[in-house]
């Protein structure tokens, strides 16, 4: 085995996993989730001998996740929004709790300006100035971002819809 597919494996077995789950958030789809995490290794495989800093391989594979993404939506547009059962989302089915399923139904309905930064650090594990590198924003701007969803859950847990809402429209 060449040295090159010995450390795209080794990338594959330790992160795939990690993709998986953010892209099921991404989008929305099991499947679609699937076939982006494909796309994304495909394209990873083709330009592995620019990742010089193993470190950053994750941060590497989430932008070009990313941008498999956006890619999607340029060349295809959605027939119908796609409905996730949380029960579905990987790593989530131990937990039967009411409080873990108003939780992560409560994430699935955010914004995608609010969902994408915290699952970034809540799932994928990075600090605020790695997610303002990942989606071009500011550190402040995640931080705003970062704040107000987590207002936002809190309004729903405690079973507060209005103030909820009123705090996504500042």
């Amino acid at each position: 085995m060449g040295r090159k597919q010995t450390r795209f494996e080794a990338l594959v077995h330790a992160l795939s996993a990690d993709l998986f789950r953010y892209a099921v958030w991404l989008c929305r789809d099991r499947s679609q989730a699937e076939d982006l995490v494909q796309e994304t290794f495909l394209r990873a495989w083709r330009s592995l001998d620019t990742l010089r800093d193993e470190k950053a391989a994750k941060g590497w594979l989430i932008t070009i996740l990313r941008r498999e993404h956006a890619r999607q939506y340029e060349r295809h547009v959605p027939i119908r929004d796609y409905e996730v059962d949380p029960d579905d989302l990987p790593g989530t089915g131990d937990n039967t709790s009411a409080e873990a399923a108003a939780l992560r139904g409560a994430v699935a309905n955010l914004s995608e300006d609010y969902r994408e930064p915290l699952l970034l650090q809540n799932l994928g594990g990075y600090s605020c100035e790695e997610i303002a590198q990942l989606l071009g924003l500011s550190s402040g701007a995640v931080m705003t971002r970062l704040f107000r969803a987590r207002q936002k859950l809190r309004a729903v847990l405690d079973g507060d819809e209005n103030a909820a809402s009123r705090e996504l429209r500042i």
